[in-house]
């Protein structure tokens, strides 16, 4: 995200915003509610159109290839997005046609999601018969899947059990090892610190600062403080003009 400026009509939410999320890194993108958060998700996927600026993903922007362009991202909103007409197996077979995905290969990846989170058995049950925290599943098995270089992951673990969380983690950390980046939007700091590699605060829609645990704690002077202690103090600061 390059000097991006957008938000709603006439409602500007983010303020010459500019990020990059590495090659076979995890970002945690940390702020209060109403930061700007999930106008930052929005504008990468494609559903705000910005002011100003750029959204670049593997080389490509909308602009050039909208289609090419969305086949780099696969997303998992904090709150779950189905087809009530469509079962668990015509999700899947749908996200296989929308990327352009081999059949055979992706279903065998697809298997072995469904087998972790314990969907397996319920290929053709309706959105309607799952609970939120399976519905939540279904999201994570359909965006990971697939080949996407760019992961954007919204307060994941909400209605999540603890044993899905560790299953997501585990895949979270498969794709970073080859080479995907990850976005993970998450209010459960201490989660964040134990995995994310990099760190982009937003305060009132803004970049307060981005960068490793140790670049944080030197960038708020604060040697001995954990993700906690700086979002806290980020909290405190006046807001920029």
């Amino acid at each position: 995200m390059d000097h991006l400026t957008g938000g709603y009509a006439h409602v500007p939410v983010l303020h010459d915003v500019s990020f990059t999320v590495p090659d076979g890194a995890i970002a945690g993108l940390i702020g209060l509610n109403g930061a700007g958060k999930s106008t930052t998700i929005k504008h990468i996927i494609g559903l705000l159109t910005p002011t100003t600026g750029t959204v670049t993903v593997n080389g490509l922007t909308i602009s050039q290839d909208a289609t090419a362009y969305h086949q780099q991202i696969a997303y998992v909103p904090e709150t779950p997005v189905l087809y009530p007409e469509l079962t668990l197996k015509e999700h899947i077979d749908l996200t296989i046609s929308a990327y352009g995905l081999p059949v055979k290969e992706t279903w065998a990846k697809a298997d072995r999601l469904l087998k972790m989170f314990r969907l397996d058995n319920k290929l053709d049950w309706f959105p309607s018969n799952f609970s939120k925290g399976m519905r939540q599943k279904v999201m994570i098995v359909t965006a990971f899947m697939t080949d996407a270089k760019l992961f954007i992951i919204d307060e994941p673990f909400t209605g999540l059990d603890p044993l899905a969380v560790h299953d997501l983690l585990t895949i979270v950390q498969e794709r970073k090892a080859a080479g995907a980046s990850v976005l993970m939007s998450t209010h459960i700091l201490a989660t964040a610190q134990q995995y994310a590699d990099t760190f982009i605060l937003l305060n009132n829609g803004r970049v307060r600062t981005t960068g490793s645990l140790a670049d944080l704690k030197k960038e708020f002077g604060m040697s001995d403080a954990n993700l906690d202690d700086i979002y806290l103090a980020m909290t405190k600061e006046p807001a920029a003009s």
